[in-house]
């Protein structure tokens, strides 16, 4: 997804350290957010088996840190972009910490999906555009808009999946809030803006393949909506759903699309 958007936005920046530092840091943050989550007897056999090998999370936890720490010395004169990456990542998953200090975000935590949303959109859109001194304009804010309204549909539909566990946990959100006909008008009302950003971008010098690129992952995710609310396999999640975030980036880089 940065390889995307450094293509098509021709941004010019430290493409090797950063996808290490987007690498290494992902692996920490993914695994650190796994860590903190509390067994459940009605989890799927995939969680079930992550809380079996916590010490293997731990393990990740250090050496994804470790790893960060190394690739953020080659942006240190960025630092505070960088940084503001790192307080939203840990705050996505601050609920969870079995402390005092941050149970009460679990009480405010409404809009937790559009907030891991943007974490997925600065990490591989806004950052990148920022750490090659790159003004934004119209282009760089619909190319960010693009992205962030194809990954919130895609979240929506994992609070969704996991609504009953977050209530548990006396985790609020949005979609723990919203009716069956509420959470269907949010997520295609996300994807009529996904579409209409993404089309916005030919007139920003997109050519129509690109444009048609970026628009294909969100047409496979509004057909399979109904399938994705009634089927909650770990593979259909994992493989497909988080899949289809950077299904045009692989095309992009394939095809040279």
């Amino acid at each position: 997804m940065v390889y995307q958007t450094r293509d098509y936005l021709h941004l010019n920046f430290d493409f090797f350290h950063y996808a290490g530092f987007c690498f290494c840091s992902t692996v920490c943050s993914y695994n650190f957010h796994w860590w903190l989550t509390p067994y459940s007897v009605s989890e799927s056999i995939r969680v079930k088996w992550t809380h079996d090998h916590r010490l293997l999370h731990l393990a990740l936890i250090v050496l994804g840190a470790l790893g960060s720490l190394y690739f953020l010395i080659f942006f240190i004169e960025d630092w505070h972009w960088i940084a503001i990456a790192a307080l939203l990542t840990f705050l996505y998953s601050a609920p969870k910490v079995p402390m005092p200090a941050f149970a009460w975000l679990r009480k405010i935590a409404i809009g937790k999906t559009i907030f891991l949303s943007f974490v997925w959109t600065y990490v591989t859109s806004v950052l990148p555009i920022a750490l090659s001194h790159s003004a934004f304009g119209n282009r760089e804010v619909l190319f960010c808009l693009s992205r962030f309204f194809l990954i919130y549909p895609i979240c929506i539909l994992f609070d969704y999946r996991d609504r009953e566990n977050d209530k548990q946990e006396g985790i609020r959100s949005m979609i723990t809030y919203l009716g069956e006909g509420g959470i269907s008008r949010l997520f295609y009302f996300s994807l009529l803006v996904f579409l209409l950003s993404t089309m916005a971008l030919y007139r920003e010098g997109f050519s129509a393949l690109q444009v048609v690129n970026l628009l294909l992952p969100g047409i496979v995710v509004a057909c399979i909506y109904p399938y994705s609310r009634r089927n909650f396999s770990d593979y259909h999640f994992y493989f497909l759903l988080d899949g289809l975030m950077m299904f045009s980036a692989l095309l992009t880089l394939v095809f040279r699309i």
